[in-house]
Parts: structure tokens; C-alpha cells; sequence
């Protein structure tokens, strides 16, 4: 009888002591080794056969991996081996990036988030990712260590397609960094699944919303989809309707629609392409009349 779920192959855990040598045996090891931090997906991939790999490379606790900085003025950093609940619960988050909280809190369960971290979600890159939207739309930024030292990769075009990014074997990703939000921001993240917890997105749409006086309609709107494309996607021309059009329910339609246009899904067994599309819809309308009645006061 087949075995849906085999046991872990045997693997080598690699320990390394500082970021240069924990990148010198990745890159030379390219195809067999990948870094690990929290394992919520690495593990269960090797588990599944889906990765054939002989070298986990244990990241966390190396340079800059660990913590979450907060500097009023400049924004936050968000170090790569820190769990998603940890984030989540930081005050310094809670009270300045609520919607990325608002994500965190839909990631699978709360045990796997004791150990599931923002910056793996992000290099996993599942079109599906809930906490990437917020991210983007946040203006993140990775803090990326490599062969040739430290480098800086926006999110807004690091994803090449699903399990694919800018990065390369040697490559590191040591933090994520999140500058302040615009004034008077507000956020929504909305995430349709199979069942109220754990579940991957069948949709989700990430909005953020702010008064900006040099728009033709005195404000800006961010919209990110998920799992509605190979990846995470960002709905710019929805984005264009609602910063040059005063905003009523009439262009908050418009918007939605032209969410639903961007997006290019596929059928599977947690939902039809078509059947996704209208929730691109109905989900980033719920979302921006949410944002809206709040910002606009």
C-alpha cells in the first residue's frame, strides 16, 4: 500500500558559525543543501519528496536572524529566524502594522505559527502566502547575505514564479525590513479558505488605504492578491482607478473589477478559476468599503 506521507529521508544538519560560512556551503552545495529556519514548509517538502535534499544548513541565531527592531522615524526589522506569533504579538507591530498582523493570525494554526516565520513565508513563495500581500503593499524589503555580502531585494519584483525568486544558491535572507506606513493608514486582509483555520487560501486580498493629498481623489490604495496568479500579485490598475477617480461605491466597484481582470487563476481541487475570480471581486470590494469608511473620516 503506498505511503502518502514517508518519513524524512536521512539528512545531514549542517551548523555553521557566522553567515559567511553558512553561504560559502550552500553555494557550493547548490541543488543539495537550503538554509533552514523554521522548517514548517522545508520539512515537509523533503518529507514529500518534493525536494531531494542531503544539507540542512541551520540559520538562526546568526547575524542579524533573531530579533525585531522598532526605530520611530525609519520603520521596522523583522530578523528572518523570529516565529510569526512573535511578531505578531510584538507591541511595536500591533500598533503600527496592523494589517500584518491581521495576516499573521490566518497562517495555518497557532502551534505552527510558534514556529512558521514572515521572512520563510516569503521565500517559500507560494502564491498563496498570507502574510506576503501585506508585505508588499508595506514596502518590504529583504536583507539578503550572499557570496558577494549584504544586499537589499524589494518584494515588489522578487518573485519569479511559484517556489521561485531573485535568489540565489549562497543566498541568505537575514531580515525583512518594513519602513512606517503612511499617516492614517488602514489595512484589511481577507482570506477565503475550505475551513476557518489552516487552510490555504482558495483567494486573498490584502488592502491598504491612505489620505494622500498629491492623488486626484486625496487618497492611495494598495491591493495585493493571492493565490489568483503564479505569484503574489499586486492589482495596479485597480490601484490607478481608485488614486484618480473620487472614490464612491460606484469606483470602488470599478476597482474590484479590475482586480478580478488582473488576476489569472487556475482550476484545482480547492476551487475553479472562474469561481475565484468573483471572489477577487466580491473580496477586494468588501475590503476597500471597509478601509474606506474609516479612512475618510
Amino acid at each position: 500500500m503506498h505511503n502518502p506521507h514517508p518519513g524524512l529521508p536521512e539528512i545531514d544538519y549542517i551548523k555553521p558559525a557566522t553567515l559567511e560560512e553558512a553561504s560559502r556551503f550552500l553555494a557550493s552545495h547548490a541543488g543539495e543543501a537550503r538554509p533552514f529556519m523554521g522548517g514548517t514548509d522545508c520539512i515537509v517538502r523533503i518529507r514529500d519528496g518534493v525536494w531531494k535534499t542531503k544539507y540542512l544548513v541551520d540559520v538562526k541565531g546568526l547575524d542579524g536572524t533573531d530579533g525585531i527592531r522598532f526605530e520611530a522615524g525609519k520603520g521596522l526589522t523583522i530578523g528572518a529566524a523570529v516565529p510569526m506569533n512573535k511578531v505578531a504579538a510584538h507591541p511595536d507591530v500591533q500598533k503600527h502594522y496592523p494589517v500584518l498582523v491581521e495576516a499573521c493570525h490566518w497562517v495555518a494554526s497557532y502551534q505552527l505559527r510558534s514556529r512558521a516565520t514572515i521572512v520563510g513565508n516569503i521565500c517559500n513563495a507560494s502564491p498563496a502566502g498570507d502574510t506576503i500581500g501585506a508585505c508588499m503593499l508595506l514596502g518590504g524589503v529583504l536583507r539578503v547575505f550572499g557570496p558577494d555580502g549584504m544586499r537589499d531585494e524589494p518584494l515588489n519584483g522578487f518573485f519569479k514564479g511559484p517556489g521561485k525568486t531573485n535568489l540565489k544558491p549562497g543566498d541568505i535572507a537575514t531580515a525583512l525590513f518594513l519602513p512606517l506606513p503612511p499617516a492614517g493608514s488602514v489595512g484589511r486582509y481577507i482570506k477565503l479558505g475550505r475551513n476557518r483555520l489552516g487552510d490555504l487560501a482558495i483567494v486573498g486580498v490584502t488592502a491598504l488605504g491612505y489620505p494622500d493629498a498629491s492623488a486626484a481623489s486625496g487618497f492611495r490604495f494598495g491591493i495585493a492578491l493571492a493565490s489568483v496568479a503564479p505569484v503574489p500579485l499586486r492589482a495596479s490598475k485597480a490601484e490607478e482607478i481608485l488614486a484618480g477617480k473620487a472614490i464612491d461605491e460606484g469606483v470602488i466597484a470599478e476597482a474590484a473589477q479590475a482586480a478580478m481582470d488582473a488576476c489569472t487563476p487556475i482550476d484545482d481541487t480547492r476551487g475553479s478559476a472562474r469561481y475565484r475570480k468573483l471572489m477577487v471581486r466580491n473580496l477586494t470590494r468588501s475590503a476597500l468599503v471597509d478601509i474606506w469608511t474609516k479612512i475618510r473620516k
